[in-house]
């Protein structure tokens, strides 16, 4: 049954006497109330599971399936959304009072005045409205207490990072420090007779290029990554979406998704910070191989367009409602279940291209694919956007 998205009161008359239901039919249709019409409760049932039904007029005495029967299989079905008003003869009242037991709204006695009838449909109707209400109430309730958990946990967890992040910086020091030492015996004048000088010194420069790369790691994981210390520089964003996918490589390889590429390789390089990037990548494409099912596919591409880099990534998932397209980057906003998502993934993506002075955005057919799209800018060395640097 679907829901009812209509002001009006929808009515299923159930009655075996057809003279009775076309008169009540009718004079309810005056009422500014959609009527239908079932001779039995198989027929009933029926109806039930096609069209959009909130009360339900149900005479007890019917061949075949009877009406308290019909009363029981619609309240384990549809409980509290379907409301049953019940019709007794004046000799049968304790089948009305047996109907009450079983769910029944209420139970009136033919012959039926049509103000009374009127009067209790729409009083079932707000007690069904009034279930509505709850339901949301404590749909919202749950979702702010799972809010509450996850700002509790972020809380925890930045606890956790900080004493984590000190731990790594300490001995990050000392490797650095050690580097810096062992580069200056080998580029003394004593050492230009050893012949593995220049590699050892190349051994030492990707030493200290490691470690200046956990630092960066550390302070992201601190949040700490300054506005004014922009880190500018050659970033070749193929080269950043094949480290993040060699990253997801394991659940890549567990749900068989095939990747597939359309871009230049020559043409995917810019001036922009790749520790933002590199987040940005991540964050999108762990959520592409989330949403995909096994054997599914998703598509990069990647273009230069007047000096900015338009990178699009595709995947063949479950795609994403359209009333919640506007809310995809909000904070804490997530399709996914309690336990598969904080709904920050997307947003922390948003605030750092944002920063960054580029675009993030989303299309999506449900049940069929979802693609984000991202304009990075091109710059300079100063951090200036360059008009001149072409096809990097």
């Amino acid at each position: 049954m679907d829901t009812n998205v209509d002001n009006r009161i929808n009515i299923l008359l159930v009655d075996d006497e057809e003279g009775f239901r076309q008169t009540m039919a009718k004079r309810l249709s005056r009422r500014d109330m959609v009527v239908s019409q079932a001779s039995d409760g198989r027929t009933c049932m029926e109806i039930l599971k096609k069209t959009v039904v909130d009360v339900v007029i149900l005479d007890v005495k019917m061949p075949g399936i009877n009406g308290i029967e019909t009363l029981k299989t619609i309240k384990q079905k549809y409980k509290n959304k379907v409301q049953v008003i019940l019709l007794t003869g004046n000799a049968a009242v304790n089948d009305g009072i047996e109907g009450i037991k079983a769910g029944a709204f209420d139970y009136l006695t033919k012959p039926v005045e049509i103000d009374h009838l009127e009067n209790k449909i729409r009083q079932a109707h707000e007690t069904i409205l009034f279930e509505i209400q709850k339901q949301k109430e404590r749909e919202y309730r749950l979702n702010l207490e799972k809010k509450m958990i996850n700002t509790e946990r972020l809380a925890s967890l930045g606890t956790m990072s900080t004493g984590i992040a000190h731990e790594i910086n300490n001995p990050l020091a000392i490797i650095n420090e050690s580097a810096g030492f062992m580069k200056q015996v080998i580029q003394s004048p004593e050492m230009d007779s050893f012949l593995q000088k220049n590699d050892l010194l190349k051994g030492i420069e990707k030493i200290e290029k490691s470690v200046k790369r956990a630092r960066k790691i550390t302070f992201q994981l601190l949040g700490h990554v300054k506005r004014q210390e922009e880190s500018i520089g050659d970033c070749n964003v193929r080269a950043l979406i094949e480290e993040t996918l060699n990253l997801l490589k394991k659940e890549l390889e567990d749900k068989q998704i095939n990747i597939r590429w359309d871009m230049d390789p020559e043409k995917t390089t810019i001036w922009s910070d790749p520790y933002k990037i590199r987040q940005v990548l991540m964050n999108l494409l762990t959520n592409a191989v989330h949403a995909t099912d096994k054997n599914g596919f998703i598509t990069i591409s990647a273009s230069i367009v007047k000096d900015d880099l338009i990178l699009h990534i595709k995947d063949t998932g479950v795609g994403i409602p359209k009333e919640d397209l506007s809310r995809i980057f909000d904070p804490f906003f997530t399709t996914k279940s309690f336990d598969k998502g904080t709904g920050l993934g997307l947003f922390v993506a948003h605030k750092i291209v944002d920063t960054l002075n580029g675009d993030i955005n989303v299309e999506s057919e449900l049940g069929k694919w979802t693609c984000f799209t991202v304009r990075l800018p091109n710059y300079t060395k100063n951090g200036n956007r360059t008009d001149d640097i072409k096809g990097r």
